[in-house]
């Protein structure tokens, strides 16, 4: 009895079963949502980039201009010096000795010249008396001019001396980062004021605020920067903005105000240079840069997310969604990165709905479920915040 119930259970089952594969067949598969925005509509103006290093705008090698023994040091290596600070000394005692015989000599000349004066004189009134020649007058007048020759002399022996005793205490020529002394305390130092025999390093110093950004322009960047400077001038032509690299943004400001005058014939190039404003001394000489110029005013231009926008071998495309819900490619003309978006030369009208999320489930032709979105600018990263 209990098999003939299961048999007529199993019967009914396959009497209703293809009734109910065709109702599972018959429930639709839902649309995959997408996140859609219109692109974002923004004036930004064209520049081009570069890579750039920072150098010294001033930098001297310390050398000793008199020699002697290093009696003195007065700041640590790496120090921030400024103009005018005492950073070694030479000992002294020798040129105080030279410039004290100078001043001896000075003090000889000085009465020579007195008696010179008292000797002619003498000689002018005995020549009036007629108790001497007009000969030995002469002679008197002329041992007066070389006394007096003598003590011009004496004096730039003085003011020699007094330089020498000047350079034994070496001072900082300008505000600066100083590096690491090159000698010690003791050191016997050969110095020179021409520089003509071998004289000691005694330490570099660089300058820090401002310094020099270097890059260098390919003929064809050359070619429109110099189109556009010519063609606007003013400070939008030489601002230049700045990221370092660790920076995501370009928050740094700069001046060109220098390019070389010749292109480098073996690679094709040009030197520039931008002035870089260094007020907390943040920057070093020799750190890499990237740098953005301007070359022409703002002017409207689509923007979208850099992921929105998918390359297809020589091309770049962009998904929209049409009214009904149809995934459509669209080729776009792109160019550099602004404010963490990618401009849109061409190829996109200002109501097209593009894809900016969930571009794997958009297959062009298929159907989508739509969400809005929204497009951000970031104007840190852009350089203007």
């Amino acid at each position: 009895m209990g098999a003939v119930v299961v048999l007529a259970l199993v019967a009914v089952w396959f009497a209703f079963a293809p009734d109910k594969a065709k109702q599972a067949a018959a429930v639709p598969i839902p649309a995959p949502p997408v996140t859609v925005s219109r692109p974002l509509q923004r004036a930004v103006d064209s520049r081009v980039g570069f890579l750039g290093q920072f150098s010294a705008i001033d930098r001297v090698e310390l050398r000793a201009q008199v020699g002697g023994t290093l009696t003195e040091i007065h700041f640590k290596d790496g120090q921030i010096v400024h103009k005018g600070d005492l950073l070694f000394v030479i000992d002294p005692r020798p040129y105080e000795i030279k410039l004290a015989e100078a001043q001896a000599a000075l003090e000889t000349a000085n009465a020579r010249v007195a008696l010179a004066n008292n000797q002619l004189n003498r000689a002018q009134s005995l020549r009036r008396s007629e108790f001497a020649t007009q000969e030995t007058v002469d002679q008197r007048t002329n041992e007066q001019n070389a006394s007096k020759a003598a003590i011009e002399d004496a004096k730039a022996r003085v003011r020699d001396a007094e330089l020498d005793l000047e350079y034994c205490r070496v001072r900082a020529p300008f505000t600066g980062r100083i590096g690491a002394r090159q000698v010690s305390i003791g050191s016997l130092i050969a110095g020179s004021r021409a520089a003509i025999s071998p004289t000691t390093l005694l330490a570099t110093l660089v300058s820090l605020d401002p310094l020099y950004l270097d890059f260098d322009m390919s003929e064809s960047d050359f070619l429109t920067v110099s189109r556009q400077r010519a063609r606007l001038g003013g400070p939008l032509a030489n601002k230049v903005l700045i990221g370092l690299s660790d920076e995501t943004d370009f928050s740094r400001e700069g001046t060109l105000d220098f390019i070389d005058n010749a292109l480098d014939r073996s690679s094709g190039t040009i030197h520039a240079r931008a002035t870089v404003p260094n007020p907390e001394l943040f920057l070093a000489p020799g750190q890499f840069a990237r740098l953005k110029l301007a070359i022409a005013p703002p002017t409207p231009v689509y923007l979208l997310p850099d992921a929105a926008v998918v390359p297809d071998q020589s091309q770049r495309l962009v998904m929209t969604v049409a009214p009904d819900g149809t995934v459509k490619p669209k080729i776009v003309s792109t160019g550099e990165l602004r404010g963490g978006l990618r401009v849109i030369r061409s190829g996109l009208e200002a109501n097209d709905r593009v894809i900016i999320d969930g571009l794997m489930r958009a297959i062009p032709g298929s159907k989508v479920t739509p969400q809005d979105g929204a497009i951000h600018f970031d104007a840190g990263a852009d350089g203007q915040g």
